[in-house]
């Protein structure tokens, strides 16, 4: 399976690194192959291949977006005919100012990118925390497993990216329709209020606890 990265800052990085090192042939989307988060994600694993946004796409089965949000109607608008049937990971946040919802709770992040790009099967996943725990997500003090949420209206899309969620070693669990998506969002706010904000340790996660 083939799994293109739209954004390989501090969350794309970790999480295309660990994906290759799985088995997965993951590339990075780049318009400049010598970026500083280019050079920083192949010195972490110089096995992730880098192409051409238009050509990283079109080869993908996956794509994983992970830009600061205000650049993604850029990004998907240059790409929307190559994302077209495409299974498309949101791991953005609309983030406002005093760390508000950047839409202001009108609409969620990926409901908009689904307006945007209505070809594509768009799975809100790999949010919900900072990037700290995209890093490290093991907590072996445990006998759980960190949580990972996720949300889209397309079954068969959500099955393959819980299949990822647990090979990266999370605890999926699908949340609904992408309408959820607005309260994912809320969920990473509130994770980083509470650690950027308030002190608490970044190395902090959700668990899902059932009887």
């Amino acid at each position: 399976m083939k799994i293109a990265f739209i954004g390989y800052g501090k969350v794309g990085a970790p999480l295309a690194d660990q994906l290759q090192l799985l088995g997965y042939d993951v590339t990075l989307a780049a318009k400049d192959p010598n970026s500083d988060n280019v050079k920083n994600a192949l010195a972490k694993n110089s096995n992730l291949a880098i192409e051409e946004p238009s050509v990283a796409v079109k080869d993908a089965d996956i794509v994983f977006l992970a830009t600061p949000f205000e650049a993604n109607k850029v990004a998907l608008h240059a790409l929307g005919r190559e994302l077209k049937g495409k299974i498309l990971i949101d791991c953005t946040n609309p983030v406002g100012a005093n760390l508000t919802h950047g839409l202001n709770s009108t609409q969620s992040g990926s409901e908009m990118i689904q307006h945007l790009v209505p070809d594509t099967h768009v799975v809100k996943a790999f949010t919900i925390y900072g990037y700290e725990n995209f890093e490290n997500n093991v907590y072996p003090n445990y006998n759980v497993k960190p949580m990972m949420m996720y949300c889209g209206n397309d079954l068969n899309a959500k099955n393959i990216v819980s299949k990822l969620i647990a090979e990266l070693g999370w605890e999926p669990l699908d949340v609904g329709g992408l309408e959820q998506a607005l309260h994912l969002e809320h969920m990473t706010l509130l994770w980083v209020r509470m650690v950027r904000v308030m002190g608490h340790s970044a190395n902090m996660v959700w668990a899902h606890l059932s009887r």
